[in-house]
């Protein structure tokens, strides 16, 4: 390992002060907590826990730390470990790299407990809100008043989120670092971003229309009851927002014939748009399915009744009717195959990464790249609950990454489990089907590359659909992100002391 300054300083931070710490992905946050943990045991003696919120993640940063940590006894517990076996492992193990979800677990059956645990490391820290496990850990170990890191390469762009992490984990000072910083930019390799825009098929955007009439049928319907605010954008997170609050009411007691009304007319109107978001986005593969999936769910004997109204209607009927006489594919298909294939013959030896939203469309992906010449192709999918669909276990999602590592595919089509912290090897390119509004995600997606080499991001764009609303949206979110937590620092860190000269670890 190289020493980089500023991992040094901000390990030389966590070590004294419980922190939250954002670093790009590739800038080696599991580095600075490998320093961090190192000086803890130094010091304190003790134990270490690693958390990070799946599987693979917890067996990565293991291999990591095996390979980090010298002449301390690193154990690993996951959910597929007997109880028994991981009382063991927590008493026999210096550090101990886990899923929250069991450590919680542990706790409330009184299997372990956190009073020989110096430092908590809590990897993903953006998750640490609501009643997610990082939440359940984190309070345990408030009696002990132990030394917490979180780390993530986002934290989000709200403000109220920063400070529900920040509390939940006892966080005392905020680290930020970008790559534009002058002592991390000379280790950022550079990533070329293009935006690759197409036009929807004339058949395509018919189909759109269509979709889009039945859904202002469904919106109308909520507005004529006057349960929604006619001044507010009706979009699918209002909608939801609302859905929240009129179920809250029925579990209160209220049972009017409008509460319902309004609750059947929303779900019809998000089922509606989702049809409008894959026409748009996707392709028609995506759409014919999910279409299936109303019908089979309409015809079910636990069906909802907003999917019988959907599929009785006679709009319904016409656009299934319409879908069917739709020849094409999405554009972005064979844009996509082209994308790869350029990259695959100026650069044979490319580990190339596809990201889709939907399984539907990592699967026809996967399929239409699998053509291309030079393309050796794999899927990483998360488990499924969806009846009838097979998913990939965890275990299964680890044995692909690793063939992946190895050279056995040099092509990785992923939904969003291959977003989160996954070392996915040395990618040389990153491929958006979609935009995604989320800048958490958007900003992991983008770091799956550029690590080790330079790297090269290409997102496809549907002109004047959701794809650009999205794009931008991302982009704005980041914004906001980067101004916030440079906020947030200011207000949580205390008066740093100044020094001079360049520090290394023995300086800590």
């Amino acid at each position: 390992m190289q020493q980089r300054d500023y991992q040094v300083e901000l390990a030389r931070r966590a070590a004294h002060t419980s922190t939250l710490l954002v670093l790009p992905t590739g800038l080696g946050k599991t580095v600075v907590a490998a320093m961090v943990i190192a000086h803890v045991l130094q010091e304190k003696g003790g134990k270490v826990l690693f958390l990070a919120p799946t599987r693979p993640l917890v067996e990565q940063h293991h291999r990591s730390l095996e390979n980090m940590i010298e002449g301390k006894k690193i154990g690993m517990m996951t959910g597929e470990v007997d109880p028994l076996e991981r009382e063991l492992i927590f008493i026999e193990n210096d550090i101990v790299t886990s899923t929250p979800q069991v450590v919680a677990n542990d706790l409330k059956n009184g299997r372990l407990d956190l009073k020989d645990v110096k430092l908590i490391i809590f990897d993903e820290a953006h998750r640490a809100v609501g009643n997610y496990a990082y939440v359940h850990v984190a309070k345990a170990y408030l009696e002990y008043d132990g030394l917490v890191l979180g780390m993530t390469a986002s934290p989000g762009s709200e403000k109220a989120k920063v400070q529900e992490v920040c509390s939940n984990l006892n966080i005392k000072d905020i680290e930020v670092r970008t790559d534009r910083d002058p002592d991390v930019a000379k280790y950022v390799q550079t990533i070329r971003m293009d935006w690759v825009e197409v036009d929807l098929p004339p058949e395509m955007k018919d189909l759109s229309k269509a979709i889009h009439s039945l859904y202002e049928q469904y919106l109308k319907e909520l507005v004529d009851l006057g349960v929604v605010d006619k001044d507010r954008v009706l979009n699918k997170r209002y909608l939801l927002e609302m859905a929240a609050v009129w179920q809250a009411r029925l579990r209160a007691g209220e049972k009017t014939r409008s509460l319902y009304k309004a609750i059947s007319a929303q779900a019809k109107a998000v089922k509606v748009e989702h049809a409008l978001d894959l026409v748009e986005t996707q392709g028609m593969s995506s759409l014919r399915a999910y279409l299936e999936r109303l019908q089979e769910e309409a015809a079910s004997d636990v069906g909802s009744k907003a999917s019988r109204d959907i599929v009785s209607s006679e709009r319904f009927q016409r656009i299934l009717d319409q879908a069917g006489q739709v020849k094409a594919e999405h554009p972005k298909l064979s844009r996509v195959m082209g994308v790869v294939a350029r990259q695959l013959t100026e650069s044979p030896t490319s580990r190339i990464l596809v990201f889709t939203h939907y399984r539907d469309t990592c699967e026809l992906v996967a399929i239409k790249l699998g053509k291309v010449e030079g393309a050796k192709v794999a899927k990483l999918v998360g488990q499924s609950d969806r009846k009838g669909e097979k998913g990939l276990r965890q275990k299964e999602q680890v044995g692909v990454l690793d063939r992946f590592r190895q050279g056995e595919f040099n092509v990785l089509v992923a939904t969003s489990v291959g977003e989160e912290g996954l070392d996915v090897a040395a990618t040389d390119l990153v491929v958006f089907y979609e935009p995604v509004p989320s800048e958490i995600r958007s900003i992991q997606r983008r770091g799956r590359t550029g690590r080790s080499r330079a790297g090269k991001v290409v997102i496809f764009i549907t002109k004047n659909t959701r794809d650009e609303a999205y794009y931008y949206s991302s982009l704005n979110k980041e914004k906001s992100m980067r101004r916030r937590l440079e906020t947030m620092k200011g207000e949580l860190a205390e008066e740093a002391p100044k020094e001079g000269g360049q520090r290394t670890l023995g300086d800590f």
